[in-house]
């Protein structure tokens, strides 16, 4: 693969929802262009671009690939992404570093919901667009029902620059309404006469190619104005600058398994989508992608922003203040590699084996430094519980995990010391389900899930007084330590612990130990052993033996203080509360405070931001664990959340009993084991 100057390059993500076809299409690009001998089939898991086991056995794209061609002099970096939503992060980074997205719509099934949340990524980073209607040869394929599709669901200037010769039996070819030309058959296909009965269709899909073309340049649009004709290059000149001005979208139509109609999508690719920027400024590189791979090592993926990129050389992390040393760089198409000296501003290549740098990172000049914008990952919201099946296997995960971590940027682990959980969060059920996978496919270790625990608290709602002693005589020095303490609700704090006595009762010397004991005691609720909180503890008289009293007795006794204490003090279960955002194309909008009323929330209003209605509430953590399914049940994909702890609010009483209940018969078998 040789090197190749920025404006000889095209980067071009790839995107739909799944079974669109974006694979196959990604597939008859190679093949056309003579990376490929023949064509691959996702079915097959042969596809260049699904190499990853997780691909090939789902029949699904989990990773977004790079996987470059060459025609004409020109490179087309092809990025090809996942079409589920569980994989959105990867068609973010994907999109963050394309110069132009294609989107790849099924001529049976028209605009779905990825269709309509990338288009919103794409308008985020301001992208060019086309659009290819594929599988023209299915049954009930309908290029002008999808069109219409588009226009309803987008407001964009949809431009037929291609259409299709027939569909589903009878589709056997495209024409070509640029140049006025018809093609059949597979490839570049057999030049033909244009069908007769299409001319009507062509002659109108024509006058808005011009329309747009003239848009594209202010001398174009007084021509066009004035009634003069545009000449052939003036069309082509004003379509290229209307497409990377985003005043239009040409939309092209074929099938990808047939490969027909790719050869014109390719001509179309390069002659009008825009190059990269051409930045000859200090050396900055954008790394959107790495894969822990577990033979090769870390290998970041990045595009040159400016400058060139040199390997043998050593190049400065600002995201991270640190200096890294490169060795070799690699262009790479889908899992094959080839070594380069230098990769030009705009194109893209891999580095591996590099210390700290991650996705995001920005690597600069030493001399002069560069923070490129990050890439705007997703929040994940789906939570569950891991463990290994073997504790054996305990040291593994973690280092496992960590190699995760390092690849994927929408995944988060926490070890919850309070809950004795270690808790992965991910995009969605099929999102985590690949991860457990992974780890035991590339890392040997199995594990197993299960429901997150609820951090639930205990607090009390009365005062009281009580006394506790511990007093042990067994021969030589015995053990003494006697106190009373009051306890009362303190909601503003967790805990707090005073002293109130006089005359010595209570020698100070002791309160500490007092104090220690109590915060111990405290981590063990009276109810169902949750830690108690709004509590505070007041030292006010006790006594002490002269010999037998020591700071372990005062400590035991302030333990038997609180558990007796705790128990007459009108003690109640609580449960974390949270403060949840939902975001959702209005029509949902009620569902969504129907399904809270079910989960015992609380809808504290709603507001409208453009096309989605934000939906604003509080409801118990225990509700929400699984809220990223249901959801996505809801509103097809199409809603958002976040959600933040607010507070502890009590359980109520029927609920509280099974929660007790169900916490002391998990203790008893604890016990038991």
């Amino acid at each position: 693969m040789k090197n190749y100057q920025t404006g000889q390059i095209r980067n071009l993500g790839v995107v739909a929802h799944g079974g669109a076809g974006k694979t196959s299409l990604v597939e008859a690009l190679l093949f056309n262009t003579g990376v490929l001998s023949r064509l691959g089939r996702v079915e097959d898991g042969t596809t260049t671009s699904d190499y990853h086991p997780e691909e090939t056995s789902r029949q699904i794209t989990v990773h977004t690939s790079l996987v470059p061609c060459e025609s004409n002099g020109v490179k087309v970096n092809l990025l090809d992404t996942p079409g589920f939503s569980d994989f959105i992060g990867e068609v973010k980074g994907a999109l963050r570093v394309s110069d132009a997205a294609m989107f790849v719509v099924s001529a049976v099934d028209g605009v779905e919901v990825q269709h309509e949340i990338i288009w919103d990524i794409a308008d985020q980073y301001n992208l060019p667009r086309i659009v290819f209607i594929n599988k023209m040869d299915r049954e009930n394929a309908n290029f002008e029902r999808v069109l219409d599709d588009l226009k309803s669901k987008f407001k964009a200037n949809f431009v037929p620059v291609q259409i299709p010769i027939g569909s589903f039996s009878t589709f056997n070819g495209v024409v070509d309404i640029i140049n006025a030309k018809a093609y059949t058959g597979e490839g570049k296909g057999k030049e033909t006469g244009i069908p007769g009965d299409l001319e009507d269709d062509i002659a109108s899909y024509r006058e808005q190619l011009i329309e747009a073309a003239a848009e594209g340049d202010d001398d174009l649009t007084m021509k066009y104005l004035e009634g003069e004709e545009l000449t052939p290059d003036e069309i082509k000149d004003g379509l290229k600058k209307s497409v990377a001005l985003g005043k239009a979208v040409l939309v092209l139509a074929g099938s990808a398994t047939k490969n027909t109609g790719v050869a014109q999508l390719l001509d179309v690719i390069i002659n009008y989508l825009p190059a990269p920027q051409e930045n000859e400024g200090p050396m900055a590189a954008l790394v959107f992608k790495t894969i822990a791979d577990p033979f090769v090592g870390k290998m970041n993926f990045l595009k040159v922003m400016s400058g060139k990129f040199k390997s043998d050389t050593t190049v400065y992390n600002s995201s991270k203040e640190k200096n890294e040393k490169i060795g070799n760089v690699l262009f790479v198409r889908g899992k094959n590699t080839v070594q380069t000296d230098v990769v030009n501003c705009g194109d893209m290549a891999v580095v591996v084996k590099l210390q700290d740098t991650g996705t995001g990172d920005t690597l600069c000049d030493r001399d002069k430094h560069v923070v490129l914008e990050r890439i705007d990952f997703p929040v994940p919201t789906l939570t569950v519980a891991i463990s290994p099946k073997s504790k054996n296997d305990e040291d593994k995960l973690g280092d496992a995990i960590s190699k995760l971590l390092e690849e994927d940027q929408t995944m988060r682990v926490e070890k919850n010391t309070e809950i004795k959980q270690t808790l992965l969060t991910g995009m969605g059920e099929l999102h985590i389900n690949i991860l457990v996978e992974k780890l035991k496919r590339r890392y040997g270790v199995d594990v197993v899930l299960a429901e997150p625990k609820v951090p639930y608290r205990e607090t009390i709602r009365s005062k009281v007084e009580v006394e506790g002693k511990h007093k042990k005589q067994s021969g030589g020095r015995g053990q003494y330590g006697h106190v009373w303490i009051r306890f009362e609700p303190n909601p503003e704090e967790e805990f707090t612990f005073t002293e109130e006595v006089f005359g010595g009762s209570v020698p100070r010397q002791y309160f500490p130990a007092v104090e220690k004991g109590l915060r111990e005691a405290i981590n063990d609720g009276v109810l169902a052993g949750f830690p108690t909180t709004g509590l505070k503890a007041t030292l006010y008289d006790g006594s002490y033996h002269n010999v037998d009293s020591s700071e372990m007795a005062f400590k035991i006794a302030a333990h038997l203080a609180f558990k007796k204490g705790a128990m007459l003090a009108k003690p109640v279960l609580l449960e974390p509360i949270m403060n949840v955002e939902v975001r959702v194309p209005e029509n949902n909008m009620g569902d969504i405070i129907s399904d809270f009323n079910t989960k015992r929330g609380r809808v504290l209003g709603t507001e409208s931001e453009g096309k989605q209605t934000i939906v604003k509430a509080t409801c118990p953590l225990s509700e929400m664990y699984r809220y990223a399914i249901d959801l996505k049940s809801i509103t097809q994909g199409r809603g958002s959340f976040k959600m933040e702890f607010s507070s502890y609010e009590e359980v109520p009483g029927r609920q509280a009993e099974d929660i007790i209940k169900k916490a002391k018969a998990e203790a008893e078998a604890e016990k038991e084991k």
